[in-house]
């Protein structure tokens, strides 16, 4: 499955390469699967594969019945309200992914799950974490076939990657949280697969409830250091130390 994942990697570098350059003009449409898939040497499921990743990134846009058109992009953390924190957002995500999970749990195709279970393979490597980790839940959003849930999800996902504040915070504790948001992530698919509304719910806010512990921890962490630092300060400009030496 690590081949696999490193081969989609590969087709998506290709093909933002293509974008990047022009060959796929803004507002244009890709090639069909078919043509991409023998232009790549590839199957069709990995060209798949990539045009999903294509639209995590906000690069494409896929038109039911009428193809995938490249998208104009930005690539400015500017428009973000820097006052949004990682709380506020997390809070947002739980919100509105734990619905979406339980729509997704009631018409999610087998296509889809198997799509899944390729972005939860992906999150367990190191070189593919973060992009597997949003393809995941972006799937889950667009397997609800409510493209205002899958625009809101794609924006969420936006703050945490481009403003500066929150994408520092989720840093911190995505580096040491491997295992775990692989086991969440599992529990997610599990119910999806079962078609269990009430499940897939409860796994996403479990999700997202472990994330909130982590990030109020690491903040408790911060003002610690901070009332430290502090410390240490007034004992060095205080301490009377310098007086009692040169008497």
């Amino acid at each position: 499955m690590a081949n696999g994942t490193r081969l989609y990697r590969r087709i998506l570098e290709q093909m933002l390469l293509l974008i990047d350059s022009g060959e796929f003009p803004v507002g244009g449409r890709l090639p069909p699967e078919r043509e991409l898939a023998e232009r790549f040497s590839v199957s069709r499921p990995s060209i798949r594969e990539a045009i999903i990743a294509l639209e995590v990134l906000d690069r494409v846009e896929v038109k039911t019945g009428s193809g995938v058109y490249v998208l104009p992009f930005e690539a400015s953390a500017d428009r973000y309200d820097p006052s949004i924190s990682a709380f506020e957002l997390t809070e947002a995500r739980a919100l509105i992914e734990g619905e979406a999970a339980a729509l997704a749990a009631t018409m999610i195709t087998d296509d889809q799950l198997e799509e899944l279970e390729r972005a939860l393979h992906g999150m367990a490597d190191a070189e593919e974490h973060e992009t597997a980790d949003r393809r995941f839940h972006e799937i889950v959003s667009l397997a609800t076939n409510n493209k205002m849930l899958t625009r809101i999800t794609r924006e969420l996902w936006d703050v945490r990657e481009n403003a500066p504040i929150v994408h520092k915070a989720y840093q911190a504790i995505c580096e040491t949280d491997g295992p775990a948001r692989v086991n969440e992530h599992k529990e997610i698919l599990d119910a999806l697969k079962s078609r269990d509304a009430d499940a897939a719910r409860k796994a996403m806010h479990g999700h997202f409830a472990r994330i909130l512990n982590k990030l109020i921890a690491a903040n408790e962490q911060e003002q610690v250091e901070e009332i430290r630092r502090k410390t240490r300060e007034s004992k060095e400009r205080f301490s009377l130390n310098h007086l009692v030496s040169s008497a």
